[in-house]
């Protein structure tokens, strides 16, 4: 079997050759008439009629004076006839080719071709193509499905092979689009504003994370890349308007897991005169809203867990669950006990183990066997410090996440608005992070100077694409559709370009 690099070779001799009869294999015009799905489902309309399409080659059947090609594109396949007599001739100048070239392409080329719409004797949807033009020829030959990959990271690697061998990969994609537009769609009905953030800050915040670091020449000082798009949102309402959003991408500095990356989007939407119970119902409904038309569905089978999202989901007080699954009183923990959980359910905390830490560590491990649907309320302050304290118990925030299949798909919270209040919680996140807790939250004076200014009450809502991960069913590389990897070069690109990796042993 040939390799890679022979086969690349051989690409290589039919470009020359194309080159040599002054065609141009790479042409900027192309002509297209219809998606090739628009041709299937057009058929009895478009039959007899002449019509151009363009795709990219999946397979070649010649035989002696007629031939077959089968091509796709994004929206679906179909096969090309080819006559010898009733193909034109070669027009380098148009980069048209004719019957005699044929050779000269291989699978995975691109091509455009113009005849007439017909049925063939088998009943097959085809073109019976007059004139075919290459548009872009491949050096590379793509895998088929049954071929594969030689691993799962060589996939995610080349994931434009992947999108072209697996359509399911291609369709998940899709979704992830339907997904955030379903989101916009929600909120700009609701009269939000959508309005993008910085990505680059001086002091970042929002979120208990650990932030990339990187330099402004221009401004000769270090920056960080955002962990939230909280604080920013909020100095827009103080600003004066009333509900706006922004979904983008964040960026938090730490390991990867199946329901995390380091770099994911993520939405976060405020809304002056609202409170955290108002919030509840609408994102609720929002969450419903956005699985229907992403997946025309509200139930879903999550690993072990039967999810029913249609329903009215319970609340749930943190306390209490906290006190029922493992005797933790979250108003007086004790570290000890909190340590001695973790150790017997083999949960490891790198660094110094502060006791906030260690009970959000006991929550996950609820969190992790819940299958949910619920809303959890009710956190202690000290772990929730941009949140508005409830007026019932001043140790209680009015903070609110939704649990489904194990997992947080969101953070919601009446949002502290009392800049003195503020200005203590955040003395005390920033005491942590100078004494060893670097996800612990930066003091952002500029906030706190914006809340001096004036912030109506307000409810605040983030939720990343975690929500889609998990009910698309698949760990966060698999969601995205260019994950992070250790940077490589493979041995056959090595072999391909010697003069660029001369120093690469």
């Amino acid at each position: 079997m040939a390799t890679l690099k022979e086969l690349r070779t051989e690409r290589l001799r039919k470009l020359q050759a194309l080159k040599d009869l002054g065609v141009d294999p790479y042409p900027s015009s192309v002509k297209r008439d219809y998606s090739l799905e628009e041709v299937s489902q057009r058929f009895d309309d478009l039959k007899g009629g002449n019509i151009s399409v363009v795709g990219r080659i999946s397979a070649i059947r010649k035989f002696g004076k007629i031939a077959f090609l089968s091509i796709y594109d994004q929206s679906g396949k179909l096969q090309l006839f080819l006559g010898q007599d009733k193909v034109q001739p070669i027009q380098a100048d148009i980069s048209q080719i004719g019957f005699l070239q044929l050779p000269l392409l291989d699978s995975g080329d691109f091509i455009e071709a113009s005849g007439v719409v017909i049925k063939t004797k088998t009943g097959e949807k085809s073109i019976e193509v007059e004139k075919i033009r290459i548009i872009s020829k491949s050096l590379r030959a793509l895998p088929t499905k049954q071929e594969g990959f030689k691993s799962k990271e060589e996939r995610l690697r080349r994931r434009y092979v992947d999108l072209n061998v697996n359509q399911e990969v291609r369709d998940r994609f899709i979704r992830r689009s339907v997904f955030w537009q379903a989101i916009r769609d929600y909120l700009n009905q609701a009269n939000f504003i959508e309005i993008n953030t910085p990505v680059l800050e001086h002091t970042t915040g929002g979120a208990d994370a650990n932030p990339f670091v990187t330099h402004m020449d221009a401004l000769n000082q270090d920056f960080y890349l955002r962990i939230s798009h909280e604080l920013p949102l909020k100095r827009l309402l103080g600003g004066g308007f009333e509900k706006v959003y922004d979904i983008g991408p964040r960026f938090r500095n730490e390991n990867y897991s199946d329901e995390h990356l380091p770099e994911h989007i993520a939405m976060e939407s405020y809304t002056a005169y609202q409170d955290y119970e108002e919030g509840i119902k609408f994102y609720e409904k929002l969450l419903k809203e956005v699985a229907v038309k992403t997946w025309g569905t509200l139930s879903f089978k999550i690993n072990d867990f039967e999810v029913n999202l249609d329903q009215k989901w319970p609340v749930i007080k943190y306390q209490d669950i906290m006190l029922e699954k493992f005797k933790v009183d979250v108003f007086n923990p004790d570290i000890n006990q909190l340590k001695d959980i973790l150790k017997k359910h083999q949960v490891k905390l790198e660094g110094k183990v502060s006791v906030i830490r260690a009970m959000d560590s006991v929550w996950k491990i609820i969190r992790s066997q819940s299958a949910g649907p619920f809303w959890l309320v009710g956190e202690p302050v000290i772990i929730s410090p941009l949140a508005k304290q409830d007026s019932t118990n001043s140790l209680v925030s009015q903070r609110f996440h939704p649990v489904i299949a194990g997992t947080e798909m969101g953070n919601g919270y009446s949002e502290l608005n009392d800049p003195i209040e503020q200005l203590n919680r955040l003395k005390q996140q920033q005491h942590m992070r100078d004494t060893g807790d670097m996800e612990a939250q930066m003091l952002d004076i500029d906030f706190v100077e914006m809340l001096e200014y004036g912030m109506p009450p307000a409810c605040g809502w983030g939720m990343s694409e975690r929500f889609f991960w998990v009910l698309e069913g698949v760990s966060a590389r698999e969601g995205v559709p260019f994950p992070q990897l250790k940077f490589e070069i493979d041995n056959v690109t090595k072999s391909i370009y010697p003069d660029l990796f001369k120093r690469i042993k």
